[in-house]
């Protein structure tokens, strides 16, 4: 079991656990957390998924891919170019086991 950590402006923050190969997407999707929207289901196509990972969790996580760079350019908060993601792009056990994650203020 992997665990995401997502963190609301508010302060409120949803800990799931989840099973390896879960995307950080998914599991806010299936969790109920709101700021996660996901509408193109983990393909890279929307920008919904935007998160910005906590810095202490960066090292880890495989390098952006061609995909993911073109649609953080459309994403509906303000891009951080060091720690935008996509959630859809994370997955657990493959890219982490415990990450931790900022939702944007809005998503479309």
């Amino acid at each position: 079991m992997a665990k995401v950590s997502f963190h609301h402006g508010d302060g409120a923050v949803d800990i799931v656990d989840v099973d390896s190969g879960t995307s950080v997407m998914r599991a806010a999707v299936t969790n109920g957390v709101a700021g996660i929207v996901g509408e193109c289901g983990g393909q890279a196509m929307c920008a919904t998924c935007h998160v910005y990972v906590r810095e202490e969790y960066l090292d880890g996580l495989p390098q952006i891919g061609e995909d993911e760079e073109e649609m953080l350019d459309c994403t509906a908060s303000p891009r951080d170019d060091s720690r935008s993601r996509l959630g859809c792009q994370l997955k657990a056990g493959d890219d982490f086991t415990e990450i931790e994650v900022d939702l944007p203020a809005e998503q479309s």
